[in-house]
């Protein structure tokens, strides 16, 4: 299978599209409103912080941050002891932080199909790429640090 050609960011940006477009046109219901909306800065703040810390140590390990580039080492220390991801989680995050600001029902549901589409197109078929790449030294973090959490 073809990687994806868009990147990941513009998949993000699809999903908050859809949550805005679904939020105003399919008022299914409102779960929360202001001030009591604004605990999705919480989640949004943690999780653009989480992608963006992930970021910095691809940076400082200088490897690729393209998915499907050659990357030149696993990077394993910070957050990726606790997660193989946390670039995708911090975005999954950030939209769960969006879809609380909005308070609608409907803006939830772009949440769980981003997730599944970037385990399908970029999580999955990056771990094949890393494991033939790296052979047993990613197989190994594989078994020790979760694809989520």
């Amino acid at each position: 299978m073809a990687p994806p050609k868009l990147k990941p960011p513009v998949y993000v940006l699809m999903a908050l599209i859809a949550m805005a477009c679904l939020h105003y046109f399919v008022p299914i219901s409102r779960y929360l409103s202001s001030p009591f909306s604004y605990v999705g800065l919480v989640p949004l703040i943690v999780g653009v912080g989480i992608a963006f810390t992930a970021v910095r140590a691809f940076a400082r390990a200088g490897t690729p941050l393209v998915p499907f580039e050659t990357s030149t080492v696993v990077v394993k220390t910070g957050l990726y002891r606790l997660t193989r991801n946390p670039m995708y989680l911090g975005m999954v995050l950030a939209l769960v932080g969006v879809a609380l600001l909005l308070g609608s029902v409907a803006s939830l549901a772009p949440i769980p199909v981003f997730a599944w589409f970037i385990g399908r197109y970029f999580i999955r078929p990056e771990e094949v790429f890393l494991e033939g790449l790296f052979g047993a030294e990613y197989l190994e973090y594989k078994a020790q640090v979760r694809r989520w959490l």
